[in-house]
């Protein structure tokens, strides 16, 4: 196994899950959409300035700007805006456990599209993951959740999907950093007008709701995209993409911690199923595909 890209993954998905739980701060207090659209700003400026300063350049190649625009879409915008809605209604770790049903959606996508091809014990631990996912999903749904927001974050999962396969070639022309920088102003821009389309900008100026925004823009933001950028290039988007099951884990765990929202056993149940879907994947990747 690879022991850097594991230690990668668990570090992404640890902070990514995290956001989860710093959303719920922003949108308490002030609109959605905007809050977004400035997080990206900030963080798609300091990513460039970074960028620069590394020496890269925006000379990129063909595929990197196709991913810059279509990442900068679908997750920045899409994803993270429908869920940044969404959770106006329902908790953080409701959030977290349907977006840990990606990873599943590109193994599907890349096996109808690219024609990837999976070993046995990969597909076994994508199985595994979903019936985890599963477990904890069925014992929030028993206590009740809103249905408008699960479905606008089932559509955010949908983009993620997307995003996350447009990164293939987003990695092999360097300029790793720029790619970052660049495709979170692109979401920037996109929610922005969409904020001014469709909300009224009303801020209840809080430390939570400062630090929230602080955090976000740096680790979920800066920080776990470039690791994703990363971690996609070094072992692929499918096997990469596994590690979102990790994410009702950190997720629940996080969002308990600090939002007081209820862990329970079932939910420890689950993560241990997930957890073992994660170890088999990473563990195929020793194993080479059958023609």
């Amino acid at each position: 196994m690879d022991i850097r890209a594991l230690l990668m993954g668990l570090t992404f998905a640890f902070i990514w899950s995290s956001a989860f739980t710093s959303a719920r701060f922003i949108v308490a207090d002030a609109p959605p959409l905007a809050s977004l659209a400035l997080r990206f700003l900030i963080s798609g400026i300091l990513g460039v300035i970074l960028a620069a300063m590394m020496g890269q350049t925006w000379r990129l190649t063909r595929d990197q700007w196709r991913a810059t625009f279509i990442f900068g879409l679908c997750q920045n915008a899409l994803y993270l805006g429908l869920n940044f809605v969404a959770m106006q209604t329902i908790e953080a770790s409701v959030a977290s456990i349907i977006a840990s049903v990606m990873p599943l959606m590109v193994a599907f996508a890349g096996w109808i599209i690219f024609r990837d091809r999976l070993p046995a014990m990969a597909v076994a631990g994508l199985i595994a993951g979903v019936i985890g996912v599963a477990i904890i999903m069925g014992a929030r749904i028993s206590a009740g959740v809103d249905i408008y927001g699960m479905a606008l974050c089932g559509l955010g999962v949908v983009a993620l999907t997307i995003a996350t396969l447009s990164m293939r070639g987003a990695s092999s022309g360097g300029n790793l950093m720029m790619v970052v920088g660049l495709q979170m102003l692109v979401g920037s821009a996109v929610l922005a007008l969409a904020s001014a389309s469709l909300e009224v900008i009303e801020v209840n100026w809080t430390w939570e709701l400062g630090v929230a925004m602080v955090y976000t823009m740096l680790a979920p933001g800066l920080l776990a995209t470039w690791i994703w950028f990363a971690l996609v290039a070094r072992i692929g988007a499918v096997r990469a993409a596994t590690f979102h099951f990790l994410t009702p884990f950190f997720g629940v765990a996080i969002a308990a911690l600090l939002l007081g929202e209820t862990l329970g056993v079932m939910d420890l149940i689950g993560v241990a199923v997930i957890t073992i879907g994660i170890l088999a994947v990473q563990l195929s990747k020793q194993i080479p595909s059958q023609s």
